[in-house]
């Protein structure tokens, strides 16, 4: 496997150096300068590619590999009079990618938001702080910050009260934090930074619009990048919907292994492939996520090696557990990843290495107190992968030496 690390560029707490010290090969990053929409210029993707690859020896020994992501605008997933634009944009970029050797490329399909998170520093009895959901916090949001229209109506009356207590129980300080955390936006500009009133706007224009009809201008778009993808030799590796599941009245469609048979059985093409998010994946309770490695392997070009521990009562609430003990066997997955690996070699595929590397980590030790990206700081997602290493090297052992 090719052990990655994801780099916001520049402004970045944890440094190209940084990286250097963790063991990692390969980058994982983006143009996050570059708005929604527009092409990435060559000119723009060489020099982010310098500063990844180039230090003062003129070899920093790091790879810039994996894209995280080009956004897709929300006119395409509207499909609103004009997104052509949009999809042509798309497609040069990674055209440009594909002419600079960058060949993997991550990218979603969710509407108006990205990852969501109630919590973004949950303190672990350890003393450590975790990324959280808590089911109860985001219905308060939903019902009573937000005020979301018909809101009420996803919710059960049991559920309503229960908002509501965990809504009044909270202080001013505490909606603000919470309104953030959920609309803010996310580190490296992966989404806007929305007001409530900017965010009702956005939800308003999914008013109507059904998971089939997300679904069906998701495979528009695929249907005109996939050829040009196959041409190129660029693999396309969808993330899934994070929490995987429809919420704040918007449709969701890569949440579970049915949605993603459906997706490959209209889009059969070879670069059409998954972004293996564990941690995501296992925040349902009925994904199974060592089969899903096995079903899907041929389609896995990228994986984000974490997990997630559910509530026991309350199972759409969870935490970013450690990246071994969490609620999904994360030794079987590898395994399953390091079996295709093997079918790979065997079929003599010259790119058959599956690019992974460690997410969400926890905010502990000398990171504690510093200003980080939620989810991105530095010792924890370093244990991370260093947990991870140690189940591949001991998988990969030839036990015949020992």
């Amino acid at each position: 496997m090719r052990e990655s690390w994801r780099w916001f560029g520049p402004n970045d707490p944890v440094s190209i150096k940084d990286i250097k010290q963790t063991g990692a090969t390969d980058i994982v990053s983006a143009l996050h300068s570059i708005p929604t929409g527009q092409t990435w210029p060559i000119e723009d993707i060489r020099a982010h590619q310098a500063l990844i690859e180039k230090d003062r020896n003129g070899n920093s020994g790091l790879i810039w590999s994996v894209v995280e992501s080009i956004p897709v605008h929300e006119d395409i997933k509207l499909a609103r009079s004009g997104h052509q634009q949009y999809v042509d944009s798309w497609i040069s970029s990674m055209e440009n990618l594909a002419k600079c050797g960058i060949k993997t490329i991550c990218y979603n399909f969710m509407p108006v938001i990205d990852w969501t998170r109630t919590d973004l520093q949950y303190k672990l009895p350890n003393g450590a702080y975790a990324l959280r959901f808590d089911q109860q916090k985001f219905a308060a949001f939903d019902l009573f910050i937000l005020e979301r229209e018909n809101a009420e109506l996803e919710y059960t009356s049991a559920e309503i009260v229960e908002a509501r207590v965990t809504f009044e129980a909270m202080s001013n300080n505490e909606k603000t934090q919470l309104t953030q955390n959920i609309i803010a936006g996310l580190p490296g500009k992966m989404t806007d930074a929305y007001s409530i009133g900017d965010f009702r706007t956005m939800l308003a224009n999914y008013k109507g619009v059904s998971s089939n009809d997300l679904r069906q201008n998701l495979f528009s778009f695929l249907s005109q990048v996939l050829p040009k993808a196959e041409a190129l030799g660029v693999k396309l590796a969808i993330h899934p919907d994070d929490p995987p599941r429809d919420m704040l009245g918007l449709p969701r469609i890569i949440c579970t292994a049915a949605d993603l048979d459906i997706l490959f059985e209209a889009l059969p093409s070879p670069s059409n492939g998954i972004t293996l998010c564990v941690g995501t994946y296992s925040s349902r309770p009925d994904n199974d996520l060592p089969a899903m490695a096995k079903q899907f392997g041929s389609r896995i070009h990228f994986s984000h090696l974490r997990g997630v521990s559910r509530d026991p009562s309350e199972q759409r609430s969870f935490y970013e557990a450690s990246h071994l003990d969490s609620d999904i066997d994360m030794i079987a997955v590898i395994k399953a990843l390091l079996d295709e690996e093997s079918v790979r070699k065997q079929n003599n595929n010259t790119e058959g290495e599956i690019f992974i590397r460690p997410d969400h980590g926890h905010q502990m030790m000398d990171d504690i107190g510093k200003t980080v990206n939620p989810g991105y700081s530095g010792i924890g997602r370093m244990k991370g992968l260093a947990e991870i290493r140690g189940v591949i090297r001991a998988l990969s052992a030839d036990l015949s030496k020992y």
